[in-house]
């Protein structure tokens, strides 16, 4: 049912302590919902059917005034009472997923403190993800490591080095310039100091997409220097935010190509992280479709009539077992968990 901006009548008064409390989850959910207040969310929106209600009306009180963030004083003395005005219908946009917007927060954060000191006890650390998985690793920087990748991480105080064996992975690294930041795959080594970028490693291939800042490319030469015993790396590509490359795991006798991503292309190759579902009177089918593609435990509609069932919510694609709790608590679902990594939505009988 759709909430109306306009005042409450005589009859309806609007509860106080709704409105702000959904004014606090909305705050809350603009800066990023952590599991445990993603379960907390749900609960509360469950409980009361004009919790519902007064969440719509913030957010749509919240996205109009969103406009006043295109007013600057050099415009006039107030802002343009037309940026409250009702937008037109807009063609679509691409966005970076939310995935990658946090990782380019990282790396802000990271520029900050750029002088952090070195950790006292460097080690190897192992790293495998049976599903999704994030490290904060001891310089700051972030990992995230995608269902079924192998890593392995290995500070020193001259520098930072992660061994993806198997996988793919994006990176959001804190800038250090006294200690470089390398990840080696297949043989294949990606430098950067401050930037966030991602790796794939597929069968005899690297992937490397930039998000942000530069990272380089090169790759140890089969032999040492005849002359000072070493063995150099020879460099391969260097590419800025916005560009991804293929590499051959055997050694490259021809620098790689440098191609642009596009948004879209961005969106499909960091589409395996965590991040916010909006659906909006979305079938059911189709809401469970987008959590089987990001999570290891599948959802089964079992009968028909759930299938177009319109789903209107906001939640983490990592927060399966959150959905479910939602479906049972205010739709009429049952859900079944007969057999190992299947949940079976039934209709309540």
């Amino acid at each position: 049912m759709a909430v109306n901006d306009a005042p409450p009548t005589p009859g309806e008064p609007r509860d106080p302590a709704v409105e702000e409390a959904a004014a606090g989850w909305l705050v809350r959910e603009d800066r990023g919902l952590t599991p445990a207040e993603q379960d907390e969310f749900l609960q509360w929106l469950a409980a009361r059917p004009e919790h519902r209600g007064a969440l719509d009306r913030h957010r749509r009180l919240w996205r109009r005034f969103n406009a006043l963030d295109r007013w600057r004083p050099a415009h006039s003395a107030a802002p343009n009472p037309d940026l409250l005005a009702r937008r037109r219908p807009r063609r679509p946009t691409w966005f970076l997923p939310a995935a990658a917007v946090a990782a380019a927060a990282a790396v802000a954060l990271a520029v900050f403190l750029g002088d952090a000191p070195a950790p006292a006890n460097p080690g190897a650390l192992a790293l495998e993800a049976t599903a999704y998985r994030r490290e904060i690793l001891p310089d700051g920087s972030v990992l995230e490591l995608n269902r079924g990748a192998h890593a392995v991480v290995q500070f020193s105080p001259l520098e930072r080095r992660v061994l993806l064996a198997h996988g793919e992975a994006q990176f959001a690294v804190t800038k250090d310039p006294r200690r470089p930041f390398v990840v080696r795959a297949a043989g294949v080594d990606v430098r950067a100091v401050g930037t966030a970028f991602h790796v794939r490693l597929a069968g005899e291939q690297v992937e490397v997409l930039v998000t942000e800042g530069r990272v380089r490319l090169s790759q140890p030469r089969p032999a040492p220097d005849p002359a000072t015993g070493e063995v150099p790396a020879a460099p391969l590509a260097e590419l800025v935010a916005g560009q991804r490359t293929v590499v051959a795991a055997a050694p490259v006798l021809t620098p790689p190509p440098v191609l642009p991503a596009s948004p879209a292309e961005v969106a499909r190759l960091l589409d395996w992280a965590p991040r916010m579902l909006e659906f909006d009177a979305t079938p059911l089918s189709e809401v469970v479709h987008a959590f089987n593609q990001r999570n290891a435990v599948q959802l089964a509609v079992a009968d028909d009539a759930l299938r177009g069932l319109p789903i209107v919510a906001t939640i983490r694609s990592d927060n399966l077992e959150g959905f479910v709790r939602l479906l049972e608590a205010t739709l009429g679902v049952r859900a079944e968990r007969a057999e190992p990594g299947v949940i079976t939505l039934r209709a309540a009988r």
